[in-house]
């Protein structure tokens, strides 16, 4: 009687469990916030520090993969916003990230070390950023 008893106990404990005929099927909701930030027009996440490049076609974090470049007049109490550089597989171009979420633009190689595009020139060589024809950024090379 008792093992009978204890397999009836036993089943009624298992059944009680398995309630997931209950359970909602889908609790996710499509409506809700994005986990991680918006995404832009090119599905990067900004959240990620993930900007659109033109010469990689992709979303890339210009900090891990681009070459720094600092401002070279810094005020006493100014922060330190750097611009940042990628180049292309062949080095034929540059694409130039500008502090401050300002566009960034293409500049092609015009001789053996000098990037230009309209006001911009960056001397490969010299790793400086020239706009204007005035050095603005320079590049930490040793």
């Amino acid at each position: 009687m008792k093992r009978f008893t204890l397999s009836i106990f036993c089943a009624a404990t298992i059944l009680a469990c398995n309630k997931s005929a209950d359970a909602p099927q889908d609790s996710h909701n499509d409506n809700g916030p994005i986990l991680g930030g918006k995404k832009d027009n090119h599905g990067c996440l900004s959240s990620a520090g993930q900007s659109w490049s033109e010469l990689k076609q992709d979303c890339i974090q210009v900090f891990n993969q681009g070459f720094r470049l600092n401002p070279i007049e810094i005020g006493k109490d100014q922060e330190v916003i750097s611009a940042f550089i990628i180049y292309n597989d062949d080095h034929s171009k540059i694409e130039l990230f500008l502090p401050n979420g300002s566009d960034q633009m293409i500049l092609k190689k015009v001789d053996k070390n000098t990037y230009g595009y309209s006001n911009y020139k960056y001397d490969s060589n010299k790793s400086i950023l020239y706009i204007n024809g005035a050095e603005k950024y320079k590049g930490n090379i040793e």
